[in-house]
C-alpha cells in the first residue's frame, strides 16, 4: 500500500453546504453550536481540540470560545450564520501565537462572510430569539447528573428575556447529516483504513511469544504515524486471559506461547477515524479448540455484513450475528452490541431510523470465555451503499487462513 495523500480534506466549500442545510432544516428557528470553552485533551495525541458538532462545520480545531450562530430571520443573509471568535489577547498569543484579526483575509481563511468576536454573541443570540420566538437544541442533551448542554443553559438564560420564547429539541438533526458520509468524508475513512491495515500488517509480521503488549501496540502506533496518521484512541491489545476483557487498556503483559491476542486499534486520518479488530495466534497458528471458536465468530460477523442493507436496522444486524453466535450455544459470551457508526468520532454519533447509503457502521461480533481465558473478536468497516454494503476493512486478512499465511509470510 502506498503512504497516505496528505492533500485530502474536506474542502471548505463543503463546511459552507453543511451549516445552509442546517440552515433551512432548522425551519426558521434559531440555534448556536459551540467549540467549548476548554476543548477537551485528546489524551491519545496529547493535544486539544474542539467539539465535534463544531468541527463538523467549520473545519476548526482548537478553537476556544468559538461559537456558530444560525440566525435564520436575520435580515441581512450574510449574517444567518455567523462565526464568533474570541477577542484577541497579547498575554495568551505569547503562549499560543497570534490570533488573526477580523477581516476579509479570516473570512477567506474560514469559508465564512460573517465574522464578529464572541463578546456580541449574547445580544446576537437574544435578538434572533425576540424575532423568530424559537431557539432550537442541537447540542446533545447532558445526563441529569452532569452540567447542561452549553446551547441549552444559554438559551435558559435568553428566556429570562423573551416572553414566550420556545425551546426545541433538534438534537437529531446533525447526527443524520454526520451519519451519511459525503465522497470528500470517504476518502479519508478509506486513507484511516489503509493506514490502520499497514499497522496490523506491521503487527502480524512481530507477533511472537515473549513480545510484550505495550510493544504490540508500540508497533502500531508508530506505523500509523509514519504513514501520516495518528492514533484515533487508545489501543487493545489483550492476549490470553486479557482477550476476554472487552476494552483492555493496561498492556502489562507479556504474550505467552498459546495465546490468541485481540488488538482492536484504529488510525485517524484527517479527522476521520478507522476502528479495526483482529484476533490473532501468537504462534502464527490457531490450535484446534481457538480455530472452532474462531469460526462461529468469522460466520457470526459474515452474516451481520449480509445484513447490511439499506432500510434495515443496527437491531437487525445484531440480530443477524446472534443468531449464529446462539445456534453454536455461545449467546450468552456475546455481551455487546454488533457495532456503531464511525466517522470523525470512532463512536460517532448515531441518528435514529434505519441504514441508509453512505453511512459507514462497525460489524464486530464477539465471544469471551473468562473460564478458558479465550477471547475471539472480529471487526470490520462496511459502508452501507445503495443496494447492499462494501467491507472497507477487507483487505486485513480475516478467515483463519489468511490469518496464518500472513503470519507464516512474517
Amino acid at each position: 500500500m502506498e503512504d497516505a495523500d496528505s492533500h485530502v480534506a474536506i474542502p471548505l466549500d463543503e463546511y459552507r453546504r453543511r451549516r445552509e442545510q442546517l440552515l433551512e432544516a432548522l425551519e426558521g428557528a434559531a440555534a448556536v453550536v459551540f467549540a467549548g470553552t476548554d476543548p477537551h485533551l485528546d489524551l491519545v495525541n496529547a493535544r486539544w481540540r474542539t467539539d465535534r458538532l463544531f468541527w463538523y462545520l467549520t473545519g476548526l480545531d482548537c478553537e476556544s470560545g468559538a461559537a456558530v450562530l444560525f440566525d435564520p430571520s436575520a435580515e441581512d443573509p450574510e449574517r444567518r450564520i455567523t462565526l464568533f471568535l474570541r477577542p484577541r489577547d497579547p498575554e495568551s498569543e505569547r503562549w499560543e501565537g497570534p490570533r488573526d484579526p477580523l477581516g476579509s483575509s479570516l473570512k477567506r481563511k474560514t469559508g465564512f462572510s460573517s465574522l464578529e468576536r464572541t463578546s456580541s454573541l449574547p445580544g446576537r443570540l437574544t435578538q434572533a430569539a425576540r424575532r423568530t420566538k424559537r431557539l432550537a437544541c442541537l447540542h446533545p442533551f447532558s445526563p441529569y447528573t452532569e452540567p447542561l448542554s452549553p446551547d441549552l443553559e444559554i438559551f435558559h438564560k435568553v428566556s429570562e428575556h423573551v416572553p414566550g420564547l420556545t425551546i426545541e429539541d433538534r438534537t437529531q438533526l446533525l447526527p443524520a447529516m454526520r451519519a451519511v458520509k459525503s465522497p470528500n468524508e470517504l476518502a479519508l475513512l478509506k486513507k484511516a483504513i489503509e493506514i490502520t491495515a499497514l499497522g496490523f500488517e506491521a503487527a502480524m509480521r512481530h507477533l511472537r511469544p515473549g513480545i510484550s503488549e505495550k510493544e504490540l501496540a508500540d508497533i502500531l502506533t508508530e506505523t500509523f504515524r509514519r504513514h501520516g496518521g495518528e492514533p484515533a484512541f487508545a489501543p487493545i491489545v489483550g492476549s490470553g486471559a486479557n482477550s476476554v476483557i472487552l476494552h483492555y487498556r493496561d498492556l502489562d503483559c507479556h504474550i505467552a506461547e498459546g495465546d490468541l491476542v485481540v488488538i482492536d486499534y484504529g488510525a485517524a486520518f484527517g479527522g476521520y477515524a478507522a476502528d479495526l479488530t483482529r484476533t490473532l495466534p501468537a504462534t502464527g497458528r490457531f490450535s484446534t479448540e481457538q480455530r472452532e471458536l474462531y469460526e462461529v465468530v468469522l460466520a457470526a460477523n459474515l452474516a451481520a455484513i449480509e445484513a447490511v442493507r439499506p432500510g434495515t436496522t443496527l437491531t437487525q444486524v445484531h440480530k443477524a450475528a446472534v443468531e449464529v453466535i446462539s445456534a453454536a450455544g455461545y449467546e450468552d459470551n456475546f455481551p455487546h452490541g454488533i457495532g456503531h457508526h464511525v466517522g470523525c468520532e470512532v463512536h460517532d454519533v448515531t441518528p435514529d431510523g434505519p441504514l441508509a447509503p453512505g453511512m459507514v457502521i462497525t460489524i464486530e461480533p464477539g465471544i469471551y470465555l473468562p473460564e478458558r481465558n479465550l477471547g475471539i473478536r472480529i471487526e470490520d468497516d462496511v459502508l452501507v451503499t445503495d443496494s447492499g454494503s462494501e467491507v472497507l476493512t477487507a483487505a486485513v486478512p480475516k478467515t483463519a487462513e489468511a490469518v496464518e499465511a500472513a503470519m507464516a509470510r512474517s
